[in-house]
């Protein structure tokens, strides 16, 4: 063969720090548009970013030669500078751990819908709810003690 071809598709998750509900709605897109860039500065291509006031997810697509916990790392440095710089929300940050999970080509699209309805999504589950479940969905083995 030729070439490498490749499809690395990753649905990241994580929060603020304790979960404090500090990305407010009048900037919420704002700060989804950044991260986008901040994954496109990164060579990667982001396919969604939605959330709510206290988390975020990520559908993305990288290259073989990316670092998943690099790219994570940029991306959150570079929103929480913004979001310093943007807002009042000095204290702003993001948890320290997120959540990534490999994406089937043919579940992109699902994905995707998953992340544009957020809002709705969470009128009727909580983020702990949702994060266990996609744990669960994905058999990732955890110890809730450090989940929180």
């Amino acid at each position: 063969m030729a070439s490498t071809h490749l499809s690395l598709h990753y649905h990241i998750v994580f929060s603020t720090k304790e979960r404090r509900p500090f990305v407010e709605k009048e900037w919420r897109m704002r700060l989804h548009s950044l991260i986008a860039g901040c994954v496109r500065t990164e060579g990667g291509k982001p396919l969604a970013v939605g959330g709510i006031a206290d988390h975020v997810h990520l559908l993305i697509g990288l290259r073989s030669t990316h670092q998943l916990a690099s790219v994570v790392k940029a991306v959150k440095v570079a929103s929480t500078r913004w979001v310093h710089k943007t807002t009042a929300k000095r204290t702003f940050c993001w948890q320290t751990g997120y959540g990534a999970f490999t994406v089937s080509p043919s579940q992109i699209q699902a994905v995707q819908r998953y992340i544009e309805r957020q809002e709705s999504h969470h009128s009727k589950m909580t983020f702990k709810e949702e994060y266990l479940k996609l744990l669960e969905r994905s058999g990732v083995v955890y110890d809730e003690r450090f989940l929180w």
